[in-house]
């Protein structure tokens, strides 16, 4: 069992996962898999990628390559089922990119910047 934090929209959640060893697969499990979409980019070290914690729309994008950001202020606002939601800063830094544009649909893990 490992335990991991992960952090939405500012609030932090701790999870379990098991890992299973040792199953055989089933038929279906046997048959090739769909290929899946490209991750988003490995932030370098003492960095962090901000991607999307769902799909939707870019509604703004509130900072810029290069601008010092604080714990909790807006990076962006991202409409999903028509409702905005605040992609919050979760730590002070630096933006080291900015990955998403205003209008853009993105999907669940879409990188939307790096904090440095």
């Amino acid at each position: 069992m490992r335990k991991y934090r992960v952090n939405v929209n500012g609030t932090a959640y701790e999870v379990e996962i098991e890992e299973i060893t040792g199953a055989v697969p089933s038929p279906a499990a046997a048959a090739p898999a769909p290929a899946a979409a490209a991750p988003a980019p490995t932030a370098a070290a003492g960095s962090e990628n901000i991607t999307s914690p769902m799909p939707g729309t870019i509604l703004s994008v509130n900072v810029t390559k290069g601008q010092a950001v604080k714990k909790g202020q807006v990076l962006m606002v991202l409409e999903a089922m028509k409702m905005e939601n605040e992609i919050m800063c979760p730590r002070d830094g630096t933006i080291v990119s900015v990955d998403a544009v205003k209008g853009a649909a993105v999907e669940t893990g879409a990188l939307l910047c790096v904090l440095g």
